[in-house]
């Protein structure tokens, strides 16, 4: 098991902490796990950033990708917690306007050390994996680009659907143990594929995906 693999583990239990000591029921359980979306997508911008270095022309695609990644991702991570506050959140709160309580929000709810559990485990994948064993030598924009929607809308159209069967539940402790434990095991799964996929056979070279693009 390596070292991220470890850290992904330890980051996805401290859910169990929060349901267990902290109160927490389906909407700051979910909420953690949007703001997670947001982590991704930030440590994507970097490697999208730190891709083939050497390469000018990979930095003539990054002029163009990385911010159109930006305003895309932002927007669909958007209207993502548009849709959590809407079903799952506190009533009194306008979904559009989400974003101006989200800061009251983590603090009520204290999700503090669990956003700070997924950066940890983000940041050191990002280190062990992508610079480390030199992922960035071998990720593509395009793939890079695409990366983060298939994480999204894999894992958490599984999530929102259980979190919304364990609300229609009462948000029993046993049922949101094991969200959590469904969402960890999508998590290593996503993992691993992602490491399968950034391995020097799988990986296109440089030249491909400059002619291609």
């Amino acid at each position: 098991m390596t070292p991220s693999i470890v850290a992904l583990i330890l980051a996805n239990a401290f859910p169990v902490f929060g349901v267990l000591f902290l109160g927490w029921t389906v909407f700051p359980l979910l909420l953690l796990y949007w703001l997670e979306n947001v982590v991704v997508g930030a440590f994507n911008v970097l490697k999208m950033m730190l891709a083939h270095p050497g390469d000018a022309m990979y930095w003539a695609g990054k002029v163009f990708l990385i911010p159109f990644f930006i305003v895309h991702f932002g927007g669909f991570t958007y209207v993502h917690g548009m849709l959590l506050f809407a079903f799952f959140g506190p009533k009194p709160i306008d979904p559009f306007g989400f974003l101006h309580a989200l800061p009251a929000v983590i603090r009520a709810n204290q999700l503090g050390w669990g956003v700070a559990s997924l950066i940890a485990s983000h940041g050191l994948s990002f280190f062990w994996n992508y610079l480390r064993n030199g992922e960035y030598q071998r990720a593509s924009l395009q793939t890079l680009m695409g990366q983060p929607y298939g994480r999204v809308i894999v894992l958490h159209m599984t999530v929102l659907f259980g979190g919304w069967v364990v609300m229609l539940l009462g948000s029993p402790v046993g049922a949101l143990i094991i969200l959590i434990a469904l969402k960890t095991a999508a998590d290593v799964r996503g993992h691993t594929a992602e490491r399968r996929r950034f391995t020097p056979a799988a990986a296109t070279p440089p030249s491909e995906i400059v002619s291609a693009s």
